[in-house]
């Protein structure tokens, strides 16, 4: 789910960890479906997050991007937060900056006072933060987000806050300026079916290219995080399903997902998969955000114990979506069980 590489870097850390060539067109990341946005690939976008999100812009047929860090350069008295970064004398008037068009969210980014700040100037603005309008504009520029993962686990006892985190941040400022709702255009990685769509089409490009003859009937999600890795694994199974009675349309509006042109890209997508898949089973491993025994927080105040949503304000919850199909110890338990359940061991 990362969106701070590249997958052509990715690519390469895959084949030295795993010691077989590993190519860049078998590695999805959050941000890959964007490819898909086609309609937005003409737009100037401020993108955010770190790493090589320019670099990321472009891969994926943006053609016209300005980071953060290029906006707060361009409009220096809008990032106040920090007092040692503020201009010593007020700045001539910017002049010539591009006007913003709409704003792809990569992945949390290092200063969040920054971004929260800077993005919410561009939303506000209609795309021109040097401007003053009397009226908030809405609907908003459009906002595509990368990556919901509310926490992570990294070598921390504790999981750390993810990109859904610095999400809810903004949808709440957003929401306590304006007294409206933040909309997405589109919510993309885990656990949006439109990401595991995109995940089938490449494993089943792998699979002409290796020769297979054989149609894949079913998918193995393996993931740590019962709120995104196996909420999302669940919902695409379920879209499989609806799928196989030709109820696709009425599936989609029935699932807890985001109401959003992602599902529309998804059924684009289903014209370029076959449809021999008949399930996405999901595998949840121990090394991760997931323990046994407690993870999952609960509250028990009302007599009846809930599971904590972790997952997207655009996501409704249903409990059973985050019950895993299998649970092993890590992914090497995982990928033998994928085996023996296809009769490759």
């Amino acid at each position: 789910n990362a969106g701070n590489c590249l997958r052509s870097a990715k690519a390469r850390e895959l084949s030295q960890a795993l010691g077989l060539q590993v190519s860049p067109e078998q590695v999805i990341l959050s941000h890959s479906p964007l490819q898909l946005f086609s309609q937005f690939h003409q737009r100037c976008m401020l993108v955010a997050g770190q790493g090589p999100v320019e670099e990321n812009a472009h891969d994926l047929g943006f053609k016209h991007v300005v980071t953060i860090e290029a906006l707060r350069k361009a409009y220096p008295l809008l990032d106040m937060v920090d007092l040692s970064r503020r201009p010593k004398e007020l700045p001539p008037p910017t002049t010539g900056f591009p006007t913003i068009e709409g704003v792809i969210l990569f992945g949390e980014p290092v200063r969040w006072e920054t971004s929260l700040q800077l993005i919410t100037d561009v939303l506000l603005s209609n795309g021109n933060p040097g401007a003053e309008l009397q009226d908030v504009p809405y609907p908003h520029l459009p906002v595509l987000a990368c990556n919901m993962d509310l926490l992570w686990m990294a070598e921390a006892k504790m999981p750390r806050f993810g990109h859904g985190s610095f999400l809810l941040c903004l949808e709440s400022i957003y929401k306590k300026v304006t007294g409206r709702e933040l909309k997405y255009e589109a919510l993309i990685g885990k656990p949006s079916p439109v990401t595991y769509r995109y995940a089938q089409y490449l494993i089943q490009q792998q699979a002409e290219k290796q020769g297979w003859k054989a149609p894949i009937r079913r998918l193995y999600a393996v993931g740590d995080n019962p709120m995104s890795d196996i909420y999302g694994a669940n919902l695409y199974n379920n879209y499989l399903k609806s799928a196989q009675h030709n109820q696709v349309q009425a599936g989609l509006k029935r699932g807890p997902q985001a109401a959003s042109p992602q599902a529309e890209i998804s059924l684009e997508l289903r014209n370029e998969c076959n449809n021999s898949v008949e399930s996405c089973e999901s595998i949840l491993v121990c090394t991760g955000v997931y323990r046994h025994n407690g993870n999952v927080p609960k509250e028990t105040e009302t007599g009846t114990e809930e599971t904590v949503f972790h997952g997207h304000r655009d996501f409704c919850f249903d409990p059973s979506l985050v019950e895993a199909s299998y649970v092993v110890q890590d992914v090497d338990d995982a990928v033998q069980l994928a085996f023996k359940k296809e009769n490759w061991s």
